[in-house]
């Protein structure tokens, strides 16, 4: 199978550098899998998972909040805000960023800021959830 170059870099270290297959990003528009060939991209991240398949079967996942992809037809470069391999999480640190999100919520009162924000908490509660804590 075809891959192709992706580069996942969070603020404090390259995360994951190498060829895959494909990723599924968390798209503020929506998921979306990236695959070999793809046609030229830039979107923004929402909190979600960022799931890289490296081959057949294997493959990592990453919990990202925020961030930038650009995409081509031969490489995927993503910028995250944050970023945390499924390995590396717990549910202390999942219960944290939603308690600051929703510190966050209370503190607003831009309608759009609290969508926003509402989609952040649902999407880490989700990841709880998913990752069996």
């Amino acid at each position: 199978m075809a891959t192709f170059q992706f580069d996942l870099v969070g603020p404090e270290r390259i995360l994951y550098s190498g060829a895959v297959d494909a990723v599924q990003l968390p798209g503020s528009e929506g998921e979306m899998t990236v695959l070999p060939g793809h046609a030229p991209v830039l979107t923004t991240l929402k909190t979600g998972m960022l799931v890289i398949t490296e081959s057949p079967q294997v493959g990592k996942r990453v919990l990202v909040r925020g961030g930038f992809a650009e995409i081509n037809a031969t490489s995927l470069t993503v910028i995250a805000e944050r970023a945390t391999p499924v390995e590396e999480l717990t549910p202390a640190i999942i219960d944290a960023d939603i308690a600051a999100a929703e510190l966050l919520y209370d503190a607003t009162d831009d309608y759009d800021r609290k969508i926003e924000i509402e989609g952040q908490i649902a999407q880490l509660r989700e990841a709880k959830v998913a990752l069996s804590f």
